[in-house]
């Protein structure tokens, strides 16, 4: 009886309430949206996981009125981000009503304030889309000098609906004069916006009572902290699906930057790495199956572009993208790339040697050994299968490889490597120490626990460095952190991601007392990484011990750029024997890579590259005049060839690969050069050289504290 009591106050107070708000003219009555309510099983769901978030998280949660605005803000923030559909109106209503309330609201399972919010939204949604319809009928004069924001977030809710209609009558003009300097045919550009308008009509239109509690109770999960989330039951079916054929797909992993779906990273051993095409960064405007026509995605929410971007093996997909070093008026590429399955052997770590020539004319020759994950075949293991494949027996082969061919040092390369089996990155580390702790993990507790490698032996002793970057993450930093503080390898690259938090799946289903339900899962992050040396990775990620000035001072990016992160934290060291101290040769080194780079076209060409990305990136305010945007256009184009022509190599493996589209699919196609790689190994040997031959010893003080 209390459920249906709550579902019908939901009902007329959202009647009320959306019959207090003005609607503007162009949306008649009989387009008033569909009022949606909460569903018998929620209420439950609500009580359970209310419970687990504030009793089992890693951190103390308190549900209070803090809490409550907090939740409310993200709620808001994760319907309307860019502030294009509420009203001031609506967002001082909601405050009023909810902004202290929410905590006790949860407490007594009341989800009426979540779904009153979310049929608001639906009516503004769409009045909005009405006023782009009608605005795409109209004709634009762009030799008007006028600009628009694309990024709204800090800025103040629109007041009325005459201001809101003015933020959209810019934003449509923006669509068109995107699709006018993308070279689409003028007949194309009203079709194109057309469908892309009613697309999100269609879109949340469609949202259910089960869309709208997991976005309810996500906001209550990222108020606490952002790797702590709930997944209704429909959400639920499908990540066991995609966890059973996560493998499956075009191997890419997908975010969201404004209204634009981009590249996070590429997969190693997917079928977009193997393509070559699809790159970190690109932005994707539209998807294609086989040979139908393309669908435009741009607004469109993260989990749809993923659905229609995933498919069945052997079948192809067509991505339109924007790519990462262009703006967002350049001309379209599209990328056809055939989803597949991301075999082990292709995700294994391979290696190859580089050879470098000093200013002496001395060679080395560095053995690179590119781990792209930290694999481990449960499954052939379990079954006591004596060749199971893993991240340690892999290397462990190659490092016997190496030394057999006299390398005089070794990199390991861990650039994009997103993590994987903790117990590989305890047993890998083990390879290159003798016995001892490798990564410290403390619970919700207190309690902690170390994890260690128990094998005396080391398969390779010698010179060793561990590239990183931004993408490196989880169990990647606990092997580069442990290697640090043991004094064992130099690190070199960009600060890590910074994950040092570890989350368990709750299924919500196994604690509700009843034989059937389907009440959905909780993610919750229960423990946290600490280094050997006490330091946490955590938010900081791990500082290289020599810095590229690549992405490095990008802060929005990483744990650091999210909200409610877990701060760094640290606690007591483990016990351990540091290998050596090479902290007065770390300046030497130093100068020695800036000395090199500064003189390498190829470097100073990558630099410009990063420089320019960030520029483009961080343009917020949009001429919508068309001869400034085209002008604006063509510079950035005629400079990033100018940059690309100044270096000839780079130049004659770029057409190299332009002109052959069977490239990507040769084991044997050329490759643009690896500069940061190459200078990696040039570290190495300077400090090969410096340490005159003798196994590498680094510095000991705690690489944590640097900032």
């Amino acid at each position: 009886m209390q459920k249906r009591l709550i579902s019908l106050s939901v009902l007329l107070l959202s009647l009320a309430l959306m019959g207090a708000a003005p609607a503007p003219s162009s949306v008649s009555s009989g387009e008033r949206p569909v009022v949606l309510a909460p569903e018998a099983y929620q209420s439950e769901a609500a009580k359970l996981a209310t419970y687990f978030l504030t009793n089992y998280h890693y951190q103390d949660v308190k549900l209070d009125d803090e809490m409550s605005r907090n939740i409310l803000d993200n709620y808001l923030e994760g319907m309307d981000p860019n502030k294009l559909y509420f009203l001031a109106s609506d967002i001082e209503e909601f405050s009023q009503g909810y902004a202290n309330a929410l905590d006790d609201s949860l407490r007594g399972q009341d989800l009426a304030p979540a779904f009153v919010i979310f049929n608001r939204y639906r009516q503004r949604v769409m009045e909005r889309v009405a006023k782009a319809e009608e605005l795409n009928q109209q004709s634009f004069d762009f030799t008007v000098e006028e600009s628009y924001l694309a990024d709204r977030s800090d800025l103040p809710w629109a007041q009325t609906v005459e201001e809101l209609d003015e933020l959209w009558r810019k934003r449509v003009k923006d669509d068109v004069l995107r699709l006018r300097l993308a070279e689409k045919p003028e007949d194309e550009i009203a079709s194109t916006l057309a469908d892309r308008y009613e697309n999100l009509r269609r879109r949340v239109e469609e949202m259910d009572a089960e869309d709208v509690f997991q976005l309810y109770m996500n906001a209550f999960a990222s108020a606490i902290e952002p790797h702590t989330g709930y997944m209704a039951p429909r959400s639920s079916e499908n990540f066991q699906i995609s966890m059973r054929l996560s493998l499956e797909g075009i191997g890419a992993v997908l975010q969201r930057d404004n209204e634009y779906t981009a590249i996070r990273y590429v997969v190693p051993g997917g079928p977009a790495d193997k393509d070559g095409r699809l790159k970190a960064g690109d932005r994707i405007v539209a998807v294609g199956q086989e040979n139908d026509s393309t669908v435009d995605v741009i607004g469109w929410r993260l989990d749809d572009v993923v659905e229609i971007i995933r498919g069945p093996k052997g079948s192809e997909v067509r991505l339109d993208v924007i790519p990462a070093d262009k703006g967002l008026d350049a001309a379209h590429e599209t990328i056809r790339i055939v989803r597949n399955e991301v075999k082990l052997e292709e995700q294994a770590a391979r290696s190859e040697i580089i050879e470098e020539t000093d200013e002496n004319g001395d060679v080395r020759k560095v053995g690179v050994i590119r781990i792209p994950a930290f694999y481990l075949d449960f499954a052939a293991k379990a079954r006591q299968d004596p060749n199971y494949r893993s991240t340690t027996r892999d290397v462990r082969k190659i490092l016997d490889e190496l030394t057999a061919e006299n390398v005089d040092g070794v990199v390991i390369d861990l650039r994009d490597n997103g993590g994987g089996s903790l117990e590989e990155s305890t047993q890998l580390t083990g390879l290159f120490i003798e016995s001892g702790p490798v990564v410290q993990v403390r619970d919700a507790r207190g309690t902690v626990q170390i994890e260690r490698d128990p094998d005396p032996q080391i398969a390779y002793d010698g010179p060793l460095a561990v590239l990183v970057n931004r993408n490196s993450a989880s169990a990647s930093e606990i092997f580069a952190a442990a290697l640090q503080d043991y004094g064992r390898a130099v690190v070199i690259g960009e600060p890590t991601f910074g994950k040092g938090t570890v989350q368990h799946l709750i299924n919500l289903d196994d604690h509700s007392g009843r034989e059937q339900s389907r009440l959905g899962q909780l993610k919750l992050t229960r423990a946290q990484f600490f280094r050997i040396n006490g330091g946490s990775t955590q938010n900081r990620g791990v500082i290289p011990d020599i810095m590229y000035q690549t992405m490095a001072e990008d802060e929005e990016y990483g744990e650091r750029s999210l909200d409610n992160a877990l701060p760094w934290n640290s606690i007591r060291a483990a016990d351990y024997a540091v290998h050596g101290d090479l902290a007065s040769l770390i300046p030497y080194i130093e100068r020695q890579h800036a000395s090199r780079v500064a003189e390498d076209e190829e470097f100073q060409a990558l630099l410009a590259e990063v420089a320019a990305f960030h520029e483009i990136r961080n343009k917020n305010e949009i001429s919508l005049y068309e001869p400034k945007r085209k002008a604006e256009r063509d510079e950035a184009e005629s400079l990033r060839q100018q940059r690309n022509a100044g270096n000839d190599e780079v130049t004659a493996l770029a057409e190299a690969l332009e002109d052959s589209a069977d490239a990507a699919e040769d084991e044997d196609a050329i490759e643009p050069p690896d500069v940061l790689l190459r200078e990696a190994a040039r570290i190495l040997g300077d400090l090969i050289k410096s340490q005159q031959g003798t196994a590498l010893a680094l510095r000991t003080e705690d690489p944590s504290s640097v900032n």
